[in-house]
């Protein structure tokens, strides 16, 4: 009997966690064969995108390197975009990699399956804004979290001069007062105090206009209020402008206008309101939302095929409530550890078990000034709120629970270590 194949798509934290303990339990046990496809090469949390943005987190330091991690934890890595989907002949196809010249370093290619999983996330949704792709920065991927850190450090560095420039302000605009787009906020007022400290720009953090721009009447729309008004407080003490049931028309060289014919002039933008799904899911023959999320049965199976499994921002899961799984970390942790065991259970024959979203509360980082979080406490709808070192101290430990399901207690005991020797070996953000 031939070995079955599951191939997961998508490297992100559900899919990398996913692939790591089927790699364990059956791809090391030669049970099934594990294949992770990812268009990149490395991995790292996206929730600590923000903080490779403003360079208080160097990405050399914190990625996975997928080719390495494969190896260690019984799984196969193929770099790939998936570009087509043949549900009959049960194969996928990897369009062709290029490199900077134009030159095919890999031609395109097919993967057979036996069963599929979709984890490609999420990616920002500018509802059709004019000028928003042209003139504002995403925090997608790595990639654009490095491009953001970049032009941050080259617009700072204009303004090294003290005696030219001790007047000047610079002036970042953030549209969308999500985790994101707080938790960035906070960040620039720390990472423009460190620049400062290092000599890097003669501007000091007081300098520095942060806008944070809302569309909804409040900050974190999606949490409950005294969450939203507990952050906005603390970011009105660091200085950030909050301007809610504030909607943006139009994005230019110069900054926002608004829905009231308001300019908000920025130097610096970024794009956070908002999310969907990859637009390439509408396109394989997979029923979708209008977001482009896969439709899936509470058991993670897309409606037209129940070999093909989606998890995390890219799977609408109903749940019982009559609304869809939330987008957001802690549910792709928790669809990941049930599509582990459904996948077991599928290659036994046996029955699916529905997934339930079990909310465990929110914590949003304030860089190193604080956190505020919530904690729910069990199966009650009860939270008990946090902020300050505490919230903190939990924040972190998201971050070393993702390193510990994908890594082990061993390497995170070590990670945690070496960490801590990093604070006092390196800069505490990375300036080049």
């Amino acid at each position: 009997m031939a070995t079955p194949r599951i191939v997961v798509v998508g490297g992100g934290a559900g899919g990398l966690e996913l692939a790591t303990r089927l790699g364990r339990k059956l791809g090391k046990r030669k049970q099934a064969e594990i294949v992770l496809v990812d268009r990149n090469r490395t991995h790292i949390w996206k929730p600590l995108l923000h903080e490779v943005a403003t360079g208080v987190l160097d990405s050399g330091l914190d990625e996975v390197s997928y080719q390495g991690h494969s190896r260690a934890h019984g799984y196969r890595y193929q770099s790939g975009t998936l570009s087509a989907l043949d549900r009959d002949a049960r194969t996928l196809t990897m369009a062709a990699i290029f490199d900077d010249d134009g030159n095919v370093v890999l031609p395109a290619r097919s993967l057979s399956y036996d069963y599929l999983v979709l984890a490609v996330g999420s990616v920002s949704n500018d509802f059709g804004t004019p000028g928003v792709a042209d003139h504002c920065h995403f925090l997608d991927s790595q990639q654009q979290a490095e491009a953001f850190r970049q032009a941050m450090l080259n617009t700072f560095l204009r303004y090294s001069d003290p005696q030219r420039h001790a007047d000047s302000r610079l002036s970042v605009g953030i549209v969308g007062a999500g985790a994101t787009g707080v938790e960035l906020a906070a960040e620039l007022f720390d990472a423009s105090e460190m620049l400062h400290n290092y000599g890097f720009t003669a501007l000091e953090s007081g300098k520095l206009d942060v806008h944070l721009i809302e569309a909804a009447p409040r900050v974190l729309p999606a949490l409950p209020e005294r969450f939203g008004k507990t952050v906005q407080r603390e970011l009105e003490k660091l200085g950030v402008n909050i301007h809610v049931d504030t909607r943006v028309t139009l994005a230019d060289e110069k900054g926002f206008m608004t829905a009231d014919d308001q300019r908000i002039a920025t130097d610096l933008n970024v794009w956070a309101a908002g999310i969907r799904a990859p637009a390439f899911l509408s396109e394989l023959g997979l029923a979708t939302e209008r977001n482009h999320q896969i439709k899936v049965q509470p058991t993670l199976q897309s409606l037209d095929d129940e070999r093909i499994f989606a998890l995390g921002d890219c799977a609408a899961c109903p749940q019982p409530s009559g609304k869809n799984v939330p987008p957001r970390a802690q549910a792709a942790h928790q669809q990941a550890n049930l599509l582990y065991r459904n996948l077991r259970a599928a290659l036994n024959d046996q029955p699916l078990k529905a997934f339930v979203f079990r909310d465990r509360g929110s914590l949003i980082s304030l860089a190193h000034f604080d956190a505020v979080g919530s904690l729910m406490r069990g199966a009650s709808a009860r939270s008990l709120f946090i902020e300050g070192r505490l919230a903190k101290l939990f924040y972190t430990s998201l971050y070393r629970m993702h390193q510990f399901a994908i890594h082990g207690a061993l390497k995170t005991a070590m990670t945690i270590v070496v960490d801590g020797l990093n604070r006092f070996l390196k800069p505490r953000m990375k300036l080049h």
